[in-house]
């Protein structure tokens, strides 16, 4: 798989997560998903993020900046977004927020098998 493959994948995995497209997202991560270290599998990826957009009704992910080299995809997300209430232990409570996710993933076989994620979160507390 070439780089230009790999980051058509993250690409529609992204278009996925925006359209919470949930039946679907098994095609893009793989059933021993581990994030940030521990397994989740993907029954756990696919809950954390329905909770984000629970929280987060209008959550969508931008690509800032994309570096792909197979396995691996380095990418900055970018979200401009109104959380309901508390958000990564920060009382949010509705205030249009900023901010950007690191996040690096390993793929096995086409799917994304481990993901590593920082958020800036000293960017949403400076906002509040």
């Amino acid at each position: 798989m070439t780089g230009a493959d790999l980051a058509d994948i993250y690409r529609d995995y992204i278009a996925c997560l925006n359209q919470q497209d949930w039946s679907n997202l098994g095609q893009f991560v793989h059933e021993d998903v581990h994030y940030n270290g521990k397994r989740i599998g993907l029954s756990g990826y696919r809950e954390m993020l329905v909770e984000d957009f629970r929280a987060i009704p209008d959550l969508y992910f931008c690509i800032q900046l994309l570096i792909s080299q197979p396995p691996h995809i380095a990418s900055r997300l970018s979200f401009d977004c109104t959380p309901k209430g508390i958000l990564f232990g920060l009382r949010v409570n509705g205030k249009r927020i900023s901010f950007a996710e690191n996040v690096f993933y390993a793929f096995r076989h086409g799917r994304i098998e481990k993901v590593w994620s920082v958020i800036d979160k000293a960017a949403i507390e400076a906002q509040l």
